[in-house]
């Protein structure tokens, strides 16, 4: 797996003209799957992204998580993330898990952040979606669990 997250202080998805997920202070996390992930890589990173000490403390340095900040996470799915530009000028899809795979390990991601009692909030698998962000910081990590 593989996931972009986005400090935020607010971020939406649309799907065809209706918000599908919104929040205020927390992370827009776009989440990538190929075919050999499993449930335990979903848990590795949910427990990263719960835990990543990247928000303000009162001296200003990044030292408190999204569980100590009581933010939200908008999750979405982007295969994109598994697009291989090295040969020539359309990307390879190949690395990317077919729907089915990728749906269920989609999911449990969000499963997994919500056990830990965090708002999640998401876009529609498989659907085209306008992202609306506010970059806060802008701090943006790039987080794999291979």
């Amino acid at each position: 797996m593989k996931i972009v997250v986005q400090r935020s202080s607010e971020a939406k998805v649309t799907v065809e003209g209706r918000v599908t997920g919104s929040i205020k202070t927390g992370f827009m996390v776009l989440v990538g799957v190929t075919q050999s992930d499993t449930e335990s890589d979903a848990a590795y990173l949910a427990d990263k992204v719960a835990n990543l000490r990247v928000f303000e403390d009162e001296e200003g340095k990044m030292n408190l998580s999204l569980l100590d900040v009581g933010g939200a996470v908008l999750s979405v799915s982007q295969f994109t993330l598994y697009g291989d530009c090295r040969k020539g000028r359309r990307p390879n899809f190949m690395d990317a898990a077919r729907p089915e795979h990728a749906e269920k390990i989609y999911e449990a991601f969000n499963t997994a952040l919500r056990d830990k009692e965090i708002n999640v909030e998401t876009g529609e698998f498989g659907a085209m979606m306008d992202v609306q962000l506010v970059n806060d910081g802008p701090v943006t990590l790039i987080i794999e669990s291979k």
